[in-house]
């Protein structure tokens, strides 16, 4: 804990405020910036744990952010950090480039980034949390709400991400994207709908030197609603999803190009094909699945696949819990 006489620290707390960032202080003998945790919030788990941790800015101090400049500016800092996000922020052709050592959690149900994706490339130990991100365009950025790449060691959790289903399928670009070699990541409680290509793990079949044996993910407990495909799709990687809940759509969980996946406990409403090893690419993947509910739909599994377990220990909810408990806890608002 820095301690400083209140004259400089007020002052100093007057320019943050002035650009959007807010110093979590305590008034003792001056203003003093904490370095204490906030209160508790999902820790990491899965994939995001295993070969290393997944922490985020929980080492750091934590900042309030009012405005885009202010947002953009902490999330690219060096420092560990905390930083959160107070408020939603509209822009076009924006996009906020996070840096290691970080945490962006929301502030209440609404607060997020409208129109402005999320870039998390070359990095590691990011925790993302508690956004509301919406109508990110193709031509924004990377173009995804939530863009991942060259990075690992990430937790993606407790997210509000959509569009529309309105426009053609290439107004926007993905929801979620995972790509070039993104390693052990976890992506839980996340709400994503009304989209067309929802979440894509692995982003071209010739990406093979780069990406075999990385794109270690978990899908955990998310809520997919109305997104017509990818929830997700994955090239070359490993996935583990269990107790998702997807509803509507044409297509569900896609494993491609030698992808290996363990689908546990999972239901699905409305969806014509759950999940499927082929098609898309020129070479299909392995699905290995137990415990799911597929509402009616048929799968195109071709090859079943060696992976019957992960290395990391997880608790497996009933298929039947699965609607109730993912519809009341997935999004923002909930932690």
């Amino acid at each position: 804990m820095i301690t400083r006489n209140s004259s400089t620290s007020s002052h100093r707390a007057t320019v943050l405020a002035s650009i959007g960032v807010v110093t979590t202080a305590i008034a003792t003998a001056g203003i003093v910036v904490s370095t204490q945790a906030q209160a508790a919030a999902p820790t990491a788990h899965g994939y995001a744990m295993v070969s290393g941790s997944t922490t985020g800015g929980a080492s750091g101090a934590t900042v309030t952010v009012t405005t885009l400049a202010a947002l953009k500016t902490a999330a690219a800092s060096s420092t560990a950090q905390t930083i959160l996000v107070n408020g939603n922020f509209t822009s076009t052709g924006a996009e906020v480039t996070v840096a290691s050592n970080k945490t962006i959690r929301g502030v209440g149900s609404g607060s997020g980034l409208t129109g402005i994706g999320i870039k998390i490339k070359g990095v590691s130990n990011v925790v993302i949390q508690n956004l509301k991100i919406s109508k990110v365009l193709a031509s924004s950025g990377n173009g995804d709400a939530i863009h991942v790449e060259q990075s690992n060691h990430l937790f993606i959790d407790h997210n509000d991400l959509s569009s529309d289903t309105t426009h053609g399928t290439d107004y926007y670009d993905g929801l979620l994207d995972i790509t070039h070699a993104g390693d052990f990541i976890t992506v839980s409680y996340n709400y994503l709908h009304d989209h067309v290509k929802c979440s894509l793990i692995g982003h071209s079949d010739s990406n093979t030197a780069e990406d075999t044996g990385k794109l270690h993910v978990t899908y955990d407990h998310n809520y997919f609603r109305n997104c017509d495909q990818r929830t997700p799709s994955i090239r070359f990687g490993t996935l583990h999803a269990y107790n998702n809940y997807f509803v509507n759509g044409s297509t569900g969980i896609h494993t491609r190009m030698n992808a290996q996946a363990l689908v546990q406990n999972n239901v699905w409403s409305g969806v014509q094909t759950p999940i499927e090893t082929t098609k898309d690419s020129s070479i299909d993947g392995y699905v290995n699945q137990s415990g799911n509910d597929f509402g009616g739909g048929t799968n195109l599994i071709t090859r079943t696949g060696s992976m019957t377990g992960v290395p990391y220990s997880f608790n497996l909810g009933s298929t039947s819990t699965v609607v109730s408990y993912v519809t009341a806890n997935a999004g923002t608002g909930k932690i």
